[in-house]
């Protein structure tokens, strides 16, 4: 069962912009936190940016000032809105989401996109 569904990735030249875009179900959209994590060539995985059921918003310092992240809960889905990008920003793109317990006796978990390709020319 396929649960966050990512799509929007490409290749583009440096400066230009992508949008990606990840859909979720009612139940995790409308509780979890949701975000996006990056896996470089060479590097860990990092977060980019995450943003809360309540709106809250926190990007990676190499993300912030270029990249937006937000919510349509018309379609339950999550945006990166990325401009200026740069080579450095290549990598897969993961969408991710920390689901709360649904009851006390449970915890918490959490989810893991397919990944999509991002790709900058210089």
């Amino acid at each position: 069962q396929v649960e966050l569904e990512e799509s929007g990735g490409g290749l583009v030249q440096a400066g230009g912009s992508l949008r990606l875009s990840c859909a979720t179900s009612g139940r995790i959209f409308k509780f979890s936190t949701l975000g996006w994590y990056r896996q470089a060539p060479g590097k860990q995985r990092e977060l980019v940016a995450s943003i809360s059921n309540g709106g809250s918003k926190n990007y990676a310092v190499s993300a912030r000032g270029r990249f937006t992240i937000s919510r349509d809960s018309a379609k339950n889905t999550v945006y990166l809105q990325m401009n200026s990008l740069i080579p450095e920003d290549t990598g897969v793109y993961y969408c991710h989401a920390d689901v709360p317990p649904p009851t006390v006796e449970a915890s918490s978990y959490t989810i893991w996109g397919q990944g999509t390709q991002v790709t900058v020319t210089s």
